[in-house]
Parts: structure tokens; C-alpha cells; sequence
């Protein structure tokens, strides 16, 4: 694990003295004094107060409230733009508009970048960009994780192409720390145009209600194509949330989204060569009854899986991730034993389970994430297909759904999948089948491994005695009771091995520990390639 230490300042008076008032440091200290003050007031007092009028804190706060106390050292705060246009060769601009450095989370370093606001409107000029790509490049020599804090009204218009420039330093960068450290972006206030790549580019977005995000905003909609829509519509945490599933999270204010970039960091490695952070935990699960009681008696009938998560996990702490955007798949981190999981689970409460594009798509992206980041992946399957209809056919599920055996397939950290219901057809190999890749496959008793739906499959496969029965829809429930008995259970896949055990519900957490401490030093090696082609 990357640490940085704390170091105080000493209190001894003989490391302490200063130089008579009259003498030349003296002079040069007080200087760097008043010019640090004028750093650390960014755009002045009034506009600071302007931040906090509108429920945001300002760039330096929001710094002090993610770090460690007394852990942050910046850099480049002294730097300053070169535009000579527009009267620009006049203007002082603190820090540039962004404060950069670095500092410890929990004792774990981090790098960061925070747009101030407060100081022409955090935009992004050569010289704001080249200071946030220096602490990518940081991140990436010390393998650690990267932090943007985002509060800009967009690239600096005075500067002209040199910001287009350096944007594309930034773009290019976040490219180069992907799949090396963790990044997280977090919106604090106005992210739009091509500021908002940057954290399309990153791993984790949180967005705060104040914030908006969108390329090309209300006015530009409503000039091009006659639309009218408010910048809440269009960029809000609901939009992103909701409709887009840009975002990941949604906070309520820059403290809120401090606290879930706090614990989403928490669950991650710093660097893809460390294992992800473990915490103490007893090396006894009890076996928990309750969750032989959770699934309703008749199939057909819909439960919340967030039961059966909160059971499996430590605490029953689980961050869930995008939890209001294709809520039919249920994705985040969790503790099992101390040690960091990623859970991907179906939700039979919405559109019953069923794997459409946007499902398949929040599925494939979090797993590929996990994988990069050696955090071993459980897969809870109560699944009845991928969703039927025109529209998901025009749209592509076939390359959608694609993208989700994709990322499984190429995962080669640790996989469990626990079948607790449903599992059919395409959608059944879909979720982690054994055959896709799974390290350990389990059951439940009420699990049904089939090609299809028992009443789906008799009207296919028994069509002809059907039509031929005195009293079809007792003769067709005869053949569904045949069918399910036949190849609706899990002893059937049990029996060629596609399922490695069929377990009592109230062990699962126990099986998966058990599990996971059996494959921590797993190793699975690939064909030598640059790259494979995930399906788009």
C-alpha cells in the first residue's frame, strides 16, 4: 500500500527563530507571505462568499475537507498563465484557477485537482490544464490514486486554441491512468463542453444536486434545434443518473460528495499491482437462516436482491453504484471478511430481472473496472433472459449484451456466482455461467437452469400433444409440472458439473468466503495480445 506521512510542524523555538526585522530575508519572507495570502484568497473574499451563498464550498475547502488533516503539500501554486490577449497580460490569477498537490486519505496518498470558481470562473487555460496533467503524472509515478475536483464554466476563451490544446493533455492523460490507478472525478458546479470528457474518461463520477453537466447547453440546444429545455433537465444528477448513467453517484452537497469519494477509495487498491485494502474481521460466519426465508413461495413473484446483498456483506455495508440507473442490475463494493468484493446482482423487482442494453452495459463497465483493480467479483443470478422487443433489437442488445459475456469472459480475478433462482438461456450464460469463466458456481434449491421458462418451452417442445389433448390447458400444465421436474432445477446442471454445488441458502455467505480465500492467490493466464475488442 502507497503511504505519505504527516509531518508537523516543530515547536522547538530554536528551529523556530527568524531573522531580525530589518534584514533582507525578512523583507523576502514577508513577501512570500503576502503572496501566499493572495493565493490562498483565490478570487477574493466577496466571490468566496458567493460560493457559499449558493451551498458549494469553495476550491481549498473542499481539499481540506477530502485530505487528511495537515497531509496536503501543493504545488504549483505560484503559477501563472501566459496569455498576453484581451487585457489577460494584466490580470493575476490565483493558482491559475486550480489547486493541485497532493495529500493522504485514511494515511493512503492521493492526487488531486479543484477547479476554483472563485477565480475567472475556473477556466481551464494552457497553464490550469499542464498543472492538473503534473499530477496525473504524479499519480502515475507513485501509483496513486487521482482525484478532480470539477467547477469550471469551460475552456478559457481568451487563450483560444492553446486551451484546446492543453485539454487534449488532460483527455490524454486520464487515457494513460486508466487501468493503472483509480480515478475519480467529482462535479461540483458547471462542467460543460469538452471539460466534461475529462470525466467521462475516469472511473467514478459523483455529481452534486448543484451541479450541471452537459457538451452543448440550453441556449445552443434551443438555437440549433428549436428545443427548450432548463440546464437541470438537461445536465442535472437526475438526468445523468436517470436517463444517460453518466454518473455514478449523486450527492447532496460538496460534503456529501467528499464522504462518497472517502469510502468509494476506501474499497479500492491505490495501483493495479497492490490487492485492494483489507480490514480486521472475525474468521467465523455464522450461517444466517434468514435468508432461507427471503425468495416468495411462488416464482413468479418479485423480491428485493438489495436483501439478500445486505446479508452476504460485511455489516451489510454495501456502496452501490449507479443505484438509479438500469436498476434491473444491481452493481458496487462490499466486505466479505475484511476483504473488498464487487457484487453484480439482477433486481427481479425491475422489468423482473431481465438484462436489457442499459443493464448489460452498467454490468460489463464495473466488471472490467473490478478486473483491472484485483477485486474478485460475485455474481447473484435470478435472471429470465435478455428483454424481448423492436426497440432493444433496433437499439443493439446483441452487441450490448455481447459487451457483458465480453467482460466476464476476460476477467481473470477471482469469480464466484450463486444462482438463486431463474437462470435461462443466453442470459444464464450471460451472468458468469461455469462455462463463462466462473471459479466457483453454487445454487440454491430454487434454482431453475434451463434454455427457457418451463411454460415457454412446452408450448415449443410439446406443441403437437397439446393440440391433440381433450383439455389443453390441463394437459399443458401437466407438461410444465414435466419439464420444470425434468430440467428446471439445479441438480440436472449439478449433475454435468455446470454447477459445482447446490447449497442451503443460509450458507451462502460462508461459501463465498470460504471461496474467495480459496482463490486469493489465483493465477489465470491469457494469450499474449495488446488488447482484446470489446464489443460497442
Amino acid at each position: 500500500m502507497t503511504e505519505s506521512t504527516s509531518i508537523s510542524n516543530p515547536s522547538d523555538d530554536s528551529n523556530n527563530r527568524t531573522p531580525k526585522d530589518d534584514s533582507h530575508m525578512t523583507v523576502l519572507i514577508r513577501e512570500l507571505h503576502e503572496r501566499r495570502k493572495q493565493v490562498l484568497l483565490g478570487g477574493g473574499a466577496k466571490r468566496i462568499a458567493q460560493q457559499h451563498a449558493a451551498g458549494n464550498l469553495s476550491a481549498r475547502e473542499r481539499v481540506d475537507a477530502l485530505l487528511d488533516e495537515d497531509s496536503f503539500q501543493e504545488q504549483y501554486g505560484f503559477a501563472r498563465h501566459r496569455c498576453i490577449h484581451f487585457g489577460m497580460e494584466q490580470k493575476e490569477l490565483a493558482a491559475d484557477g486550480v489547486v493541485t498537490g497532493c495529500g493522504t486519505l485514511n494515511g493512503r496518498l492521493i492526487h488531486l485537482a479543484s477547479q476554483d470558481f472563485t477565480v475567472a470562473g475556473g477556466a481551464a487555460g494552457e497553464v490550469h490544464c499542464d498543472k492538473i496533467v503534473a499530477m496525473m503524472e504524479a499519480s502515475l509515478k507513485t501509483g496513486s490514486p487521482f482525484v478532480f475536483i470539477n467547477d469550471s464554466g469551460g475552456a478559457r476563451i481568451q487563450e483560444g486554441i492553446d486551451s484546446l490544446a492543453a485539454y487534449g493533455r488532460v483527455f490524454f492523460h486520464n487515457t494513460l491512468l486508466s487501468g493503472v490507478v483509480p480515478q475519480v472525478s467529482l462535479i461540483c458546479g458547471p462542467c460543460a463542453g469538452g471539460a466534461a470528457y475529462s470525466p467521462a474518461l475516469t472511473d467514478f463520477i459523483i455529481q452534486t444536486q448543484h451541479a450541471r453537466m452537459f457538451i452543448t447547453g440550453p441556449s445552443v440546444i434551443k438555437q440549433v434545434t428549436g428545443q427548450v429545455v432548463s440546464a437541470e433537465e438537461l445536465g442535472g444528477p437526475e438526468a445523468h443518473m436517470h436517463y444517460s448513467g453518466v454518473v455514478h453517484f449523486v450527492a447532496n452537497d460538496d460534503n456529501h460528495a467528499i464522504e462518497i469519494c472517502q469510502k468509494l477509495l476506501s474499497f479500492l487498491p491505490a495501483n493495479n499491482l497492490e490487492d485492494p485494502p483489507a480490514l480486521p474481521a472475525e474468521p467465523v460466519v455464522e450461517i444466517d437462516y434468514a435468508l432461507n426465508d427471503i425468495l416468495p413461495e411462488n416464482p413468479r413473484l418479485g423480491y428485493d436482491m438489495h436483501e439478500v446483498i445486505h446479508r452476504l456483506l460485511d455489516q451489510g455495508d454495501f456502496l452501490e453504484v449507479q443505484a438509479h440507473y438500469a436498476e434491473n442490475m444491481i452493481v458496487g463494493f462490499g466486505r466479505i471478511l475484511g476483504h473488498t468484493v464487487a457484487i453484480i446482482a439482477n433486481q427481479p423487482l425491475v422489468k423482473a430481472g431481465c438484462l436489457d442494453i442499459d443493464a448489460s452495459d452498467k454490468g460489463s463497465r464495473f466488471i472490467r473496472f473490478c478486473n483491472a483493480f484485483n477485486i474478485p467479483l460475485v455474481t447473484l443470478v435470478d435472471v429470465p433472459g435478455f428483454m424481448p422487443g423492436v426497440e432493444q433489437e433496433y437499439a443493439g442488445i446483441i452487441r450490448h449484451g455481447a459487451k457483458l459475456l465480453f467482460s466476464y469472459s476476460a476477467a481473470t480475478v477471482p469469480k464466484v456466482t450463486i444462482i438463486v433462482r431463474k437462470a435461462y438461456g443466453g442470459a444464464y450464460v450471460a451472468m458468469c455461467a461455469k462455462d463463462l469463466g466462473a471459479d466457483r458456481c453454487a445454487a440454491w434449491p430454487t434454482a431453475e437452469i434451463a434454455v427457457m421458462g418451463a411454460e415457454g418451452a412446452v408450448d415449443v417442445v410439446f406443441r403437437t400433444e397439446i393440440e391433440a389433448a381433450e383439455n389443453q390447458s390441463e394437459k399443458r400444465a401437466e407438461l410444465i409440472e414435466l419439464y420444470r421436474n425434468t430440467f428446471s432445477t439445479p441438480y440436472v446442471a449439478a449433475g454435468r458439473r455446470m454447477v459445482d454445488d447446490v447449497i442451503e441458502p443460509a450458507e451462502t455467505r460462508r461459501y463465498i468466503a470460504l471461496a474467495l480465500a480459496s482463490l486469493r492467490m489465483k493465477r489465470d493466464l491469457r494469450p499474449a495480445k495488446k488488447h482484446g475488442l470489446i464489443p460497442l
